[in-house]
């Protein structure tokens, strides 16, 4: 969705994301505790539009939009939970990829190649990006086009634009729609997608719509709803603008050694393949890999147990596209397979979902051990991955940073 760093093992996806919890002090005096009630998630609607029209008029919208769409924008409640919610529970590597790489993306993935493949031919050609890599974004995004989003999104980014809480953000991307909307000649009714704004095939929030997208056929109009050519054009440019480097794949799966030290993981250990092939790092079909001139990085999304991948230059674009290791190794795996390449070569391990409240747990044991990972929040980020990698180093633990069962045990806690 958000053309959305994250510690080495452990991608946003997941971990929940981080909210403000309050803590409200219990009193020593027998009088009952006095709790802030929350600050009203609506202040004052109608005269935010009123604020939203002047904005508009400053920013070069006709009046006629203004009169006609900005002073009739409605307030949506379910955006405002969808952009609230918080899951209880994180999402294992596992339970993200197998959700995602699926044989039914992969098939159709390579009927969408058929389908387009001078389109796509002529694209790599451009701008440097396989095929394969832009079909296997348009997967994950929306099903091959299947499911773009079902909300009104100028009112979507209104109620957002008038949350105190990202409002400038969501205030300016607003804006951005209603010049699309100006330079196009969109209707409301049409314009929709995700509850936050994101739009079309590509689910492009409308700054990158009017920064790349791209008119793959013809007809005088960028329309990312309805015209698979210049989704995937735009797509594309997307790409290309974004870094990618037309002679290097993604990444791939490889295989650690059995006594690798874990010293280097994650994207702040990146190394040249030089170093990699020094340290055994092996492809799958147990070949050495090579040591052409390129940077990498470790992952272990589902700590030493699961596969492990090499993320290359492009990993990095991927992630500028979604800021999540999870959605990364996603994209580029679901590319390979369809481009032929056979599945994992090493299963997922089965993890339990950990509560934020068993995470909460973990961060103060780490604390209490002399591993400063800060406030316990139940989320579970860098500094925690790191202390955990800290204190298995300290009980000789495999040190991968990665919460897995036996060091929960080690630490006391329940599962």
């Amino acid at each position: 969705m958000t053309h959305k760093s994250r510690f080495s093992m452990f991608v946003a996806s997941m971990f929940v994301s981080s909210t403000l919890l309050s803590a409200c002090a219990v009193s020593a005096s027998p009088e009952p505790v006095v709790t802030v009630p929350p600050e009203p998630v609506q202040t004052d609607f109608a005269s935010c539009v009123i604020n939203l029209q002047q904005k508009a008029k400053a920013a070069g919208i006709s009046q006629y939009i203004i009169d006609t769409t900005v002073a009739h924008l409605k307030y949506v409640p379910r955006v405002i939970e969808l952009d609230n919610q918080q899951p209880e529970f994180t999402t294992s590597f596992g339970d993200y990829f197998e959700k995602r790489v699926t044989t039914w993306r992969v098939d159709q993935g390579r009927k969408m190649m058929t389908k387009h493949q001078a389109l796509l031919a002529n694209l790599t050609k451009e701008y440097g990006v396989p095929g394969q890599y832009i079909v296997a974004f348009w997967g994950l995004e929306t099903n091959f086009g299947s499911y773009k989003g079902s909300m009104p999104v100028l009112d979507s980014l209104a109620t957002l634009g008038c949350d105190a809480r990202r409002s400038d953000y969501f205030t300016g991307e607003l804006i951005q729609a209603l010049k699309l909307k100006q330079q196009y000649n969109f209707a409301d009714n049409k314009m929709v997608g995700s509850w936050a704004g994101a739009m079309g095939h590509t689910q492009f929030m409308p700054t990158n719509y009017r920064k790349y997208a791209v008119d793959g056929d013809g007809d005088g109009v960028a329309d990312l709803w309805n015209s698979e050519a210049d989704a995937l054009t735009s797509a594309a440019n997307f790409l290309q603008h974004l870094g990618w480097k037309a002679d290097q794949r993604w990444g791939r799966e490889v295989l650690i050694p059995q006594d690798y030290a874990f010293e280097y993981l994650g994207s702040k250990s990146v190394l040249p393949l030089t170093q990699w092939h020094g340290l055994n790092i092996k492809q799958t079909n147990g070949q050495p890999i090579a040591t052409a001139d390129m940077q990498a990085a470790l992952y272990l999304p589902a700590g030493h147990t699961g596969p492990a991948f090499l993320g290359y230059d492009n990993f990095n674009v991927i992630m500028r596209w979604n800021r999540s290791e999870f959605y990364a190794i996603s994209v580029g795996h679901l590319a390979d397979r369809i481009n032929g390449a056979p599945e994992l070569s090493r299963a997922i391990p089965k993890q339990p979902r950990l509560s934020r409240e068993i995470v909460k747990q973990l961060q103060q044991k780490l604390n209490d051990a002399g591993f400063d990972v800060g406030k316990p929040d139940g989320i579970f980020g860098r500094n925690s991955a790191l202390g955990l990698q800290g204190y298995q180093k300290q009980h000789g633990l495999i040190a991968d940073g990665f919460p897995d069962v036996d060091t929960f045990k080690r630490l006391g806690i329940t599962l």
